[in-house]
């Protein structure tokens, strides 16, 4: 038999409500500081891998379009050590089909990477557990390691490549729930290792940020086993101010926000004059997530539509971990 193969696996984009913005290991993905997100049921990859001794290098293909070599950089790490484990050599062809706008700040490498480490696990019969395909797939993406499992997830910086990984927090099965507000799927100029490159090296207020997460991760935690929805957005959406806040800072100075990033942010805060509990956040991205409550969810969004076209608008639910899934829900996007 040439050929080992994988089902189709699937994992669900998260975003951090208590932000990472730098690495004190760039060869290990190593984060400067804890973060906690909630993985999402609306944005996903499906991934698919195949190693065989027919293939002269490995391939990706996104969307069935076959990628250039230099897309390949994050997969071949999870791919090298993956085959060390299993101790194979053959080379792997990755078809992936991607539902996130990629490099657009909605978190495709997260939901990208997580399902690359599963199907690859699974490909080779490697039984890696939970804790284990955290650490792989945080080797591919830092953020990725958070989309193994679903609902609140911590993800912990660690000290080595061993003790870095995240692990679940909350279920988030109670009233909560996201839209998605995006008012550019395109690349962003800055990728997001650049800017927390330069936030790190040159941001006066870089140290403050670090000492700063430590009690917003506290409070988060606290306020999320209480279910206070409107104390986790305030915590969130301050955390996303202070990580954008180094950007400003940073020399040169850069940002992810654009005009109509700031008009939403403004919706939000009308939102919540008007009484309901709506707070946003914002990652390496000028698109705006605005944490809501699930039942509100519909009528937020309808008030949205009046400022914004339905396919500029997003609603999501907690979404579960990296799971198989069968080929015919597969969504097969050609671009």
């Amino acid at each position: 038999m040439n050929t080992k193969s994988s089902d189709w696996m699937r994992a669900y984009a998260n975003i951090a409500f208590i932000k990472y913005w730098g690495k004190k290991d760039e060869a290990l993905l190593l984060p400067q500081n804890n973060s906690l997100s909630l993985t999402l049921d609306a944005f996903y990859t499906d991934t698919k891998v195949e190693f065989s001794k027919d293939l002269m290098a490995d391939e990706l293909w996104i969307n069935g379009q076959k990628q250039e070599a230099h897309a390949l950089k994050k997969v071949q790490q999870i791919l090298d050590i993956a085959r060390e484990l299993g101790q194979v050599t053959e080379y792997a062809k990755v078809s992936s089909y991607n539902a996130v706008p990629t490099a657009a700040g909605l978190a495709s490498s997260a939901s990208g990477l997580a399902a690359l480490t599963a199907a690859v696990d699974d490909a080779l019969g490697l039984h890696l557990s939970k804790q284990e395909l955290s650490c792989l797939a945080r080797r591919g993406s830092g953020s990725a390691c958070r989309s193994i499992f679903g609902g609140f997830v911590e993800w912990q910086q660690g000290t080595d490549d061993s003790d870095s990984y995240a692990i679940p927090i909350d279920e988030a099965n109670w009233d909560i729930g996201m839209i998605f507000v995006i008012v550019h799927d395109g690349k962003k100029d800055i990728s997001s290792t650049e800017g927390m490159r330069r936030a790190v090296e040159t941001s006066p207020f870089y140290n403050a940020w670090k000492s700063s997460c430590e009690k917003d991760l506290h409070e988060i935690k606290k306020a999320i086993k209480q279910r206070n929805l409107e104390r986790v957005g305030q915590i969130a959406e301050h955390s996303a101010l202070k990580m954008h806040s180094l950007n400003f800072s940073a020399q040169p100075p850069f940002n992810y926000w654009s005009p109509e990033s700031i008009q939403v942010m403004n919706c939000v805060k009308d939102l919540r004059k008007a009484g309901y509990v709506a707070y946003f956040t914002m990652d390496a991205g000028p698109n705006v997530k605005i944490i809501c409550k699930a039942s509100e969810m519909d009528i937020i969004y309808d008030k949205l539509l009046s400022n914004y076209s339905p396919d500029q608008l997003v609603k999501a639910l907690p979404g579960p971990g990296v799971q198989k899934v069968n080929e015919d829900q597969v969504m097969i996007i050609e671009d």
